[in-house]
Parts: C-alpha cells; structure tokens; sequence
C-alpha cells in the first residue's frame, strides 16, 4: 500500500480519536464519541495489517480471537461495581503489552545493540520502564480495589527513597542501552527493576487515593503505547498513546486538586506514607448513633422543599441507581426540589457515580460537583447518603492525623437533616471511622441500599 494513503488514513484516525475524546466531555455525545473513537481504531488497525509484509496471519488471528473472546466475557459480565477493578486491568494490559512489543524488538534485533539506533534504543528503553510499572502496578491496583491486598497504605520506612533509588538505576540502565552498551541481560535487570517499582510505587498508596492511581496507570499506559510506536515506525499508535496519556495526566491532575494532594506525592508513591494513629470507632460513636426507620424518613421528606441525593460506593454495591432515580421522581411530583451532589472521586474510580447515574437516566444537569453543591447544604432540608462514607468523613476537616486530612469532602453536615443509608457502621475504603454518623442531625437508615430506597418510595407513595 502506498505509503502516502496510509497516512492519510492514520490522519483520519487521529482525526476520529480527537472527535471521540471530544464527545466523551458530555454524556449527550459520549456514546457517539465512543463510538468515534472505536471507528478509527479500527481503520488504523485494518490499514497497519493492510501495510506490513505479514508472512502469516495465523497468530495475528489466534490472537484476535482469543483477545475479543476475552473482551466480550469482561464487557458483558462484569458488573458495575467492578468496573474499577476492570479499568485497573484493562491499564495493566496495555503496559503489559507495550513491554512485550520493546522486548521483543530487543531480543530479535541481530547483535540487538547495534541494529537499531539510539532513539530506537531509548524508545525501547522508555517503553520497557514504563510499561513494566503500568503492569506491575495495576495488578496493585487491581488488588486493592478487589480486597485482595489490604485497601490501606502499606510498606516500609523510608519507600519513597528506596522508589526514587530504583527509578535512578533504571534511567541509567535505559541511558547506558541507548548509548549502545550492556546487552541481554542488562534489558532483563531493567524489566525486573521496573516491576518491583510498579509495586513500590502503589502498595503505599491507601484506598481513598485510588482513584488518582487509576488516573495515573491510565496515563502511564498511554505513554507506554506511544513509545511502542517510535519503535515499530507506527504513527497512529504514537498518536493514540500520546492522547491517552495526555488526557489520563490531566485527569490525574483534577483529581490530585479534587483531593488536594500533590502530584509529586502520587508520582512517587508517598500520598498516604504518614498516617496519623487515628480514632477508634468506639470513641466516635460511643452510642450517640440514632437509627431511624423508611417510615420516620418520609415524614421528613414530606415536608422538606430541597433534597440533595449523595451517592457513593455503597450504592454501586446495592445496585441501587434506579431506585435512587424513582425516589428522586417521587420527590419531584411532590414539588420537592432534588439535586445530586457528586464527589470527584466518590467510588472507585473517576467518575464512577456519574456513570451510574446516566446508567439510570438521571439528568446530566441534576449531577452537581462538589464546588456546586456545597454552598447549597446549608438551605437543604434533607441530604440522602448512600454509601459514600470518605468522601463525607469531617476527619478531612478535623483531624489533622487522618490520612484523608486536608483532602475537600461534601458538606452535607451542614444540611437540616442527614440520612446515612449504610448496611453497618463499617469504615470506608480508608479504614476510617466516621464522625458525620454520630452527629445530633443525622439518621441512620440501616440495610441494604436499595432495598432502603426501594421501602422509603414505598412509604412515600403509601402516605401521598
């Protein structure tokens, strides 16, 4: 194929990927964007196979096969709730693949130092760094999130030199492969300090911040995807992986001020190294908890003017999305005013209750951000919890020995009235307690998230 059609058809996939990313801004155009963006990816892959001297298509279909099987599987059994889960695999994947693609254009080159160039050899380099720490790392991640690794910060004194000790060994590792020296074994002692790295850097980090590590695996697989490109001579993959890791660092960015730490501190693993002692459950609540009842909260409801619905965690567990949206309907044909007040990085990943809402159909103007909607606790009457316990924990106020300390949370203390609808008084995914379910003007409403819904529309309809 002509060398000047395949870039234009590789400009035309960039052009449909900028689209994409453009129209996932607004869930009005984010399935056309997705849409977009899968199109043109298809074009750049059709046109690459269309271009290279293949000799077999054998693999290349086994492993398309396999890998859309794969997909389809993920796609269409994980639930909602484990979507992080699968956003932290799906980043592992793509590192895994980038350090696959440079080592093996290592090891193929014959005598490999001398048959590439410097920038091919830094590329090489770059692409086996990273993408080893986006593998390693994201299998962390994926642990955490999967409660297969203890969800607080763990680790050892003084990790974040020992993080900086190994990121300088391996950028002289890369540095003395792009000048041409070492060999073999010298990429293999790489690839095994760039995976002890991927670990260091995230088992530090406690579960509160894991949306910001999601954030930021997702950018260091971008990078890892672009650095693949320089070395195969592929244009659009460098385009697609200098978007992907453009977009994810600025992500990465908005949730660091969301949470006010430092990108520093997540570039380094060190956002929660020091920890408080912290409090006992016991002494913040020592029995100034009040349970109510789906009876009691509609009598408050019934008379309330402004309601403002904060989801969380526990209502992705529940599964709860379409009661909370036919509670809200309720509501509103009873005059009552009701909003969604939306924490940056309430659940697991960024974005994660926004999704859930627009699953459920709930408005896109009806989704407020924190910066919204905390000027506006103050005048509500009732602010609805459900399940989202760090992201309202006044410790972030308070205490100054909290881990989540200094990090801006949802005001709902502030409301006349607060409903925590919760299965227990189980900390968060910051192993914290919560002093909001102690204070004189909060409810507890005690069960299963949707179920608790599902009875206070129940009693709301019985009494109308």
């Amino acid at each position: 194929m002509n060398l000047s059609i395949v870039n234009l058809f590789y400009l035309a996939s960039a052009v449909l990927f900028i689209t994409g990313i453009k129209g996932l801004t607004r869930p009005r155009t984010a399935v056309r964007g997705n849409l977009l963006a899968a199109i043109g990816m298809l074009v750049a892959v059709v046109v690459t196979l269309l271009n290279q001297s293949i000799l077999s298509y054998g693999w290349i279909l086994a492993g398309g096969v396999i890998g859309a099987t794969v997909g389809v599987l993920l796609a269409t059994r994980i639930q909602m709730t484990a979507m992080p889960q699968m956003v932290a695999l799906l980043n592992g994947f793509g590192g895994g693949a980038s350090l696959s693609v440079a080592t093996a254009s290592f090891l193929s080159a014959a005598g490999p130092v001398a048959a590439s160039g410097a920038v091919s050899l830094l590329a090489i380099g770059l692409t086996v760094l990273i993408g080893a720490v986006t593998l390693t790392g994201s299998a962390v991640a994926f642990g955490k999130l999967q409660e297969l690794l203890p969800g607080n910060a763990t680790g050892f004194k003084g990790i974040t030199l020992f993080n900086a000790a190994l990121l300088g060994l391996a950028v002289v590792i890369v540095a003395t492969l792009t000048a041409g020296g070492g060999g073999t074994w010298l990429l293999l002692l790489l690839i095994a300090i760039a995976l002890v790295l991927g670990v260091t850097l995230v088992i530090p980090i406690g579960g509160a911040d894991m949306p910001v590590v999601i954030a930021l695996l997702n950018s260091y697989s971008g990078v890892a995807a672009a650095a693949a490109g320089f070395i195969m001579g592929n244009t659009v993959l460098i385009v697609s992986g200098a978007l992907v890791g453009a977009s994810g660092l600025i992500l990465t960015r908005i949730m660091c001020v969301a949470m006010n730490r430092s990108l520093t501190g997540v570039l380094f693993g060190s956002l929660s190294e020091e920890e408080g002692e912290g409090l006992d459950a016991d002494e913040v609540y020592a029995g100034k908890v009040k349970s109510s009842s789906p009876e009691e909260v509609s009598m408050l409801l019934e008379t309330a003017q402004r309601v403002v619905i904060v989801p969380g965690f526990g209502l992705a567990m529940a599964q709860a999305q379409h009661a909370v949206r036919d509670l809200a309907d309720t509501l509103e044909r009873r005059g009552v005013e009701v909003i969604y007040g939306l924490h940056p990085v309430a659940g697991r990943m960024p974005g994660h209750m926004n999704v859930l809402l627009a699953e459920a159909e709930v408005e896109y103007d009806k989704m407020r951000t924190m910066d919204q909607v905390n000027p506006h606790f103050a005048q509500t009457d009732v602010a609805i919890v459900i399940g989202a316990n760090d992201v309202t924990n006044p410790l972030a106020r308070e205490d100054k020995g909290s881990p989540i300390y200094g990090m801006p949370i949802l005001d709902v203390d502030q409301a006349r009235t607060v409903v925590v609808v919760k299965r227990s008084l189980s900390p968060g995914f910051a192993g914290l307690p919560n002093p909001l379910f102690a204070k004189d003007n909060t409810l507890m409403l005690f069960g299963d998230g949707k179920q608790a819904i599902l009875e206070l529309t129940g009693s709301l309809n019985e009494a109308a």
